[in-house]
């Protein structure tokens, strides 16, 4: 593994996904991996608290962002102790707004029996919604999602114990809305590239993708 991205979705990641292996340090894992069934039986695993082997659970990665490793950094960066940890974040009201409007509105959707089908046709399968319920919305959350004074407590804490635990030398900063190819480059040893960087997965192409509504972001 080269990249360990510890930050929470709905904060770039799919833009780091792309970015990441632009510059040459990937396959990299995300959540959207999973809707294949062999990903999601693997991490359906790591959910259901087995002892797992993180070599063969990344088999085929060199890099990962998102959920669900995002869940389990600590044993990840404890098992790839020389690989790089991508702490990507932004502003609390936005990441809580983004999860309001997306993961949680999907949740709610489905559990109401209004979630539409995806412009794909795609249905993930039965142990990638087991990963994110057990993963997201039960441990990272602990089914608080709804307190929102307790989420802002627990993503301040949460960024503060990242950058407590890893080491300055492994440790690469990344903040939506604020840094682009710079942090990623520079941390690789390779030149920023001339292009844009990547821009993916906003609110609104989230909701389409996933069968809720388009609104404004």
């Amino acid at each position: 593994m080269r990249i360990i991205g510890v930050g929470f979705g709905r904060s770039g990641t799919l833009s780091l996904r792309s970015a990441i292996e632009r510059l040459g340090a990937g396959p990299c894992l995300h959540m959207q991996d999973l809707r294949s069934g062999d990903q999601a039986e693997r991490w359906k695993r790591v959910a259901d608290g087995a002892r797992v082997d993180w070599r063969e659970i990344f088999d085929g990665w060199q890099a990962t962002v998102d959920w669900p490793a995002c869940s389990r950094w600590r044993e990840i960066c404890a098992a790839f102790p020389s690989a790089l940890v991508l702490l990507n974040y932004r502003d609390f009201d936005g990441f809580y707004r983004s999860v309001e409007r997306t993961v949680w509105a999907v949740r709610q959707a489905a559990r109401a029996g209004t979630l539409g089908p995806r412009p794909d046709g795609l249905v993930p399968p039965p142990a990638f919604r087991h990963v994110i319920e057990t993963l997201i919305w039960q441990e990272d959350f602990q089914d608080r999602f709804e307190d929102r004074a307790w989420m802002e407590r627990m993503y301040a804490d949460r960024i503060a114990a990242i950058r407590q635990e890893i080491p300055a030398s492994r440790l690469v900063e990344w903040r939506l809305g604020h840094d682009g190819w710079e942090p990623l480059a520079k941390a690789l040893g390779v030149p920023v590239p001339t292009e844009p960087f990547p821009h993916l997965h906003d609110t609104d192409e989230f909701r389409v993708q996933a069968g809720l509504a388009q609104s404004a972001t």
